[in-house]
């Protein structure tokens, strides 16, 4: 635990710190996210501040950052627009325990920017948001069991936290994978109402269906699979998942933690044009201040809001985070801020595709211009489904990760993740993105 580590040149007080926190906090990080490292650092990067779509670390070096806290920091660091709304807070108080005006007035927002919001609840982090709709379904239709994708990440609490990142040697057979718990200290009882499926293949959905006719409150999953390298749905498959739970009377349920506002004000349910019956958000809906939503039909919600089904948290819907997201639900809405949010992020995307091409390597990059990732694959073909990731070639993606943060750009250091984009980005920042996407690809 004591054992020092090396410091790489002009990172000495990440290292430092890093060395400090592992003696008191478990394992150095607050976020076992937070305990990755590409290229030769042997340790995270320690953030002192931010300012629009750049961040500074301990050390003094500046980045211009396409992580934004996963997505939540979506207008940017410390935009003083923002500031300015929650100074009024903090000077009026940030949480009274009780119902709050501001909480009104963003639901309300919430339903008309969403297809499927007729009412809300809030919750504080994507992962509670989605134990309320799992709980809502299951009250909802009365049956227990949940499916899943593999693949697909719900939170890392126990209701989904199944088959996120099972080994090929776990995984089972590829039409019917079997469920393997995230971690240790997930009982193996959570096991026996998980059903996992792969994405991306209608007969082994209609099968998983079929085999547990009658069992399912829900199918869960996210649409844009942010968490498996950005995987799209392939086309017509998100109208399957609803025509099937249509029909069978099961809850579908998008987990629109990731795509929610950021991907356009309706999410990825109004881009692709269907509707679930209940959705999760968080990230982007708090503008970097923790607060989260599950939202969908009245009926599907009516066990909630009659008090039959127990929901509760001291922290729901502060005012202060309350007012970080009307705020930033406002901005947007506008449609100039989430397109060009998106053609920012395509013209990324674009950067990292010619890099590739122009060094002939195999490199596939998919998502939409709001969330995107690059995945070595073999021949440069898009994934379909959590086992091509199996093949892609993820030293190299740390390779590339690295060369971009020692030019200044800050990614995720997670390959089966993905990029985010800022709404406030500029022209000269990214223009600096994609020449240093060219010299990265230059430096593999």
């Amino acid at each position: 635990m004591n054992t020092r580590v090396p410091a790489l040149p002009g990172t000495e007080g990440s290292r430092a710190w890093f060395e400090r926190a592992r003696a008191s906090l478990a394992g150095g990080v607050s976020s076992s996210s937070r305990a990755t490292s590409t290229g030769p650092h042997p340790y995270p990067l320690y953030m002192a501040r931010g300012s629009g779509s750049r961040i500074w670390d301990v050390d003094g070096n500046e980045y211009i950052d396409y992580l934004i806290s996963y997505g939540s920091a979506v207008l940017g660091h410390a935009p003083e627009h923002l500031t300015e709304t929650l100074t009024g807070v903090l000077r009026s108080g940030t949480m009274f325990g009780t119902c709050n005006t501001v909480e009104v007035e963003l639901a309300e927002l919430i339903r008309d920017m969403v297809p499927c919001a007729e009412l809300v609840r809030f919750a504080n982090s994507g992962s509670e948001a989605v134990q309320g709709a799992v709980r809502a379904a299951r009250a909802h239709t009365g049956r227990s069991k949940i499916l899943k994708f593999e693949g697909h990440y719900h939170g890392w609490t126990d209701t989904l936290a199944v088959s996120n990142r099972p080994t090929a040697a776990e995984a089972g057979p590829g039409t019917a994978p079997f469920p393997v718990p995230h971690s240790p200290g997930i009982p193996r009882g959570v096991l026996d109402d998980v059903v996992v499926c792969p994405w991306n293949d209608p007969a082994a959905l209609r099968a998983a269906l079929d085999a547990h006719r009658g069992e399912l409150a829900a199918v869960v999953c996210e649409p844009i699979v942010a968490n498996n390298a950005c995987t799209m749905p392939a086309p017509g498959y998100l109208d399957l998942l609803r025509d099937e739970c249509t029909a069978r009377g099961i809850v579908l349920v998008f987990d629109e933690v990731c795509t929610g506002f950021r991907t356009g004000p309706g999410g990825a349910q109004a881009m692709f044009g269907v509707v679930p019956d209940l959705a999760v958000f968080s990230k982007a809906l708090g503008g970097g201040l923790p607060v989260a939503a599950f939202a969908g039909r009245a009926d599907v919600m009516e066990a909630l809001a009659e008090g039959r089904v127990k929901h509760g948290g001291t922290y729901n819907a502060s005012p202060l985070c309350a007012a970080s997201a009307l705020h930033t639900l406002r901005r947007l809405n506008q449609p100039g801020t989430v397109a060009h949010i998106e053609e920012s992020g395509t013209r990324v995307m674009e950067a990292i595709r010619r890099a590739a091409h122009d060094r002939r390597v195999p490199c596939a990059v998919q998502g939409v211009g709001a969330m995107f990732q690059a995945v070595f694959t073999p021949d440069g073909t898009p994934t379909r489904g959590y086992r091509d990731l199996f093949a892609a070639d993820r030293a190299r993606h740390d390779a590339f990760r690295h060369a971009l943060l020692e030019r200044g750009i800050h990614t995720n250091a997670f390959g089966m993740a993905c990029w985010f984009v800022p709404a406030c980005v500029t022209e000269a920042e990214l223009e600096a993105t994609c020449e240093a996407v060219h010299a990265a690809f230059a430096a593999l």
